[in-house]
């Protein structure tokens, strides 16, 4: 079986056959396969309803998710589904009080088989599929399978620092992520990995051209400017620029050995916020042991070990 964050079942056509009719979705409960739908509406006591073309269907509050049970989640887990995918199993069939034939699911139960046989066997250095569900100003919230949830702190997001992630991300997107620890239970990611190191990004640009950057920080002896999420160069210093402004840079030089790019800033202008495009990703694979983002014979060597 494999695991999802969730959303991702929800066209697929298995899915959708599963809640076409009583004898699909007995059929699912007897193979306990994981299915998803949207949540309809969340009642006064906390239990989530999601309608099926051919029944309703119930998420009691407890089977919400996991730890709801134990008082270790809030009940905002299960409010803040409303009117989106939420995964479930089939447990059973009962008569509402109007007499319609109503679904029983469980959430909680398609959350413990997702941990169970896969997140429990997740390692550091995993490459994982990931969905973000919040921004919070220390970093990411992302699904990791079947709505549950993973850190991804900022400072892991990119080589090059950011003030907030919704600078990299929005909700709602799907990204790649590396298992960067797992301790108690608890699994954080981390992104940057994943986005090339400095020679796959310095290769993309050459002396004597003129690129777009934001600037990120200034300091007392110059200026960094972003030129690519896991590339920064550094500029003269100029007056009135602040971080967060979009600019032209003409790119002096190029110094793999010292791992520097010399910049010129021609000129700065504000924008308009926008959605931020989709993370373009240079490592591929399932499973990454360490990254090496130093040149080779570079003077510094940065490394990531998992």
């Amino acid at each position: 079986m494999q695991f999802y964050p969730e959303g991702r079942l929800l066209a697929s056509p298995e899915n959708t056959a599963a809640l076409q009719s009583l004898p699909a979705l007995t059929e699912a409960m007897r193979e306990e396969r994981i299915l998803e739908a949207r949540a309809a509406m969340c009642d006064s006591a906390h239990n989530l309803w999601v309608d099926f073309p051919c029944m309703r269907g119930m998420i009691p509050r407890e089977e919400g998710a996991l730890g709801i049970r134990e008082g270790s989640v809030r009940d905002i887990a299960i409010l803040s589904r409303v009117n989106r995918p939420v995964s479930f199993m089939v447990r059973d069939f009962f008569r509402d009080p109007d007499g319609r034939l109503t679904a029983l699911l469980s959430r909680r139960d398609a959350q413990e088989v997702c941990t169970r046989e896969y997140l429990d066997k997740l390692a550091p250095g995993d490459v994982i599929d990931a969905r973000v569900t919040h921004l919070e100003p220390f970093g990411v919230f992302a699904d990791i399978g079947c709505g549950v949830s993973s850190l991804l702190p900022i400072d892991a997001i990119s080589v090059s620092r950011i003030e907030h992630p919704r600078e990299r991300f929005q909700p709602g997107m799907d990204i790649r992520a590396v298992v960067k620890s797992k301790e108690g239970g608890r699994i954080t990611l981390s992104h940057k990995e994943l986005l090339g190191t400095w020679q796959e990004n310095a290769s993309r640009f050459r002396a004597g051209e003129t690129v777009g950057g934001v600037i990120r920080s200034i300091e007392n002896y110059g200026v960094f400017v972003e030129l690519a999420p896991n590339l920064a160069g550094l500029a003269e210093l100029k007056e009135h620029i602040y971080p967060g402004q979009q600019a032209s840079v003409f790119i002096k030089s190029i110094l793999p050995s010292r791992m520097k790019i010399k910049l010129i800033i021609i000129e700065t202008f504000d924008s308009e916020p926008s959605r931020p495009a989709p993370p373009e990703y240079f490592f591929e694979g399932g499973h990454l042991d360490e990254f090496v983002y130093s040149p080779e014979g570079s003077d510094k060597y940065i490394a990531v070990t998992f």
